[in-house]
């Protein structure tokens, strides 16, 4: 049996695409194994899954400013470095994933010195700093941006983000029912309403009483973010999150409003749903998130609106324009050549696998 150890962590981000390889990877006769923190959210979305064995590993975070931690976390990152050493030689398996995280920088590094090929995932058109140091121990690296693997030289190839399976098998109609919608007007979906949507979960909120006469409106506000006096408004359902259910909603939705975040934007490319983005700012984020936005609109698969140009009157503009444009965007969408690259990576895996057997 062929044995796989998988790594990521940090951010939903850094987890959903494993959640994706792991069904195709348990049918191909892999024996996974996940190594990740204690505490981490990839602790809470993979320890459960049947098939994975999870084993825990210290990790530093790497961080743009300055704290205190700055001068003890590399201690951990280095201890992590050896506990994967010692996980590599007693696994012996025949290939590492990483989908980066800061989780990933000692799994990587563990896996190189224990001689493990190792292939890296890059979801953002720029590399974050945990795959920028990765990089230099990884035998290839997956893009899902053109842009990133440029950047990255000739070790990457662009193939898009591995997406769930579920994502395409939801239904319209019990998406509209969900929201109790009648499917008359066209939906607005808002996704990404976590605590750093705030500001756009609060401009869509004064946008409602010009929006709703020619549009339903479902808004995922973020856990803690309900808005009880919009409670029983007709045209327009708040809820937090949704699980399973999500696919029902994206089934429903005739147009998107988002972030810029790279795993929901392959998602909503593979379903070709035209959409609406407004990017984290400079002051909340390193930029990750306007340079994807920027790459779509370029490509014309997005519409773009910057949070420092975001008021209701904007807002609802933009809104109204996207509904206009969306058969255009739809069929620009529909026709790009690079959406589930599950297939794309599942190739990656197994060919460095073969390389290193032939040396």
């Amino acid at each position: 049996m062929k044995r796989i150890v998988l790594t990521g962590g940090g951010t939903a981000g850094h987890v959903t695409p494993h959640m994706s390889l792991i069904p195709r990877l348990i049918a191909a006769g892999y024996e996974l194994h996940y190594i990740g923190t204690e505490r981490g959210i990839e602790h809470t979305l993979i320890s459960q899954i049947p098939g994975v064995t999870y084993h825990v590993v210290q990790s530093g975070k790497l961080r743009r400013y300055f704290s205190l931690q700055n001068f003890t976390d590399p201690f951990r990152v280095l201890h992590g470095a050896f506990t994967s050493v010692r996980l590599m030689r007693k696994l012996k398996p025949d290939v590492c994933f990483s989908k980066g995280g800061f989780v990933s920088v000692p799994v990587v590094i563990g896996a190189w010195l224990a001689h493990v090929p190792t292939v890296c995932h890059e979801s953002d058109i720029t590399p974050g700093l945990a795959n920028r140091i990765s990089a230099k121990f990884v035998d290839r690296v997956a893009t899902t941006f053109p842009e990133c693997a440029k950047a990255l030289g000739s070790k990457a190839e662009t193939t898009g983000t591995p997406l769930r399976p579920q994502l395409f098998v939801g239904q319209r109609q019990k998406g509209l029912a969900m929201a109790g919608f009648t499917g008359e007007k066209p939906v607005l979906l808002m996704t990404g309403g976590s605590l750093g949507a705030q500001s756009v979960n609060q401009c869509l909120r004064a946008c409602l009483p010009s929006l709703l006469p020619r549009m339903d409106v479902l808004h995922l506000c973020g856990k803690g973010n309900l808005a009880p006096e919009l409670e029983g408004l007709a045209g327009y359902c708040q809820l937090e999150f949704l699980g399973d259910d999500m696919a029902d909603a994206l089934a429903a939705a005739d147009i998107v409003l988002s972030r810029a975040g790279s795993n929901t934007l392959s998602e909503l490319l593979a379903l070709a749903k035209p959409m609406l983005l407004v990017p984290y700012p400079l002051s909340a984020s390193r930029g990750d998130q306007i340079r994807n936005a920027e790459s779509y609109a370029r490509q014309g698969l997005a519409h773009v609106l910057l949070q420092e140009s975001m008021t209701p009157d904007t807002l609802t503009a933009a809104i109204d324009n996207l509904l206009a444009q969306k058969d255009a965007l739809r069929a620009t969408m529909e026709a790009y050549p690079l959406k589930d690259g599950t297939d794309a990576v599942l190739r990656m895996i197994e060919e460095v696998q073969q390389q290193r057997r032939a040396r």
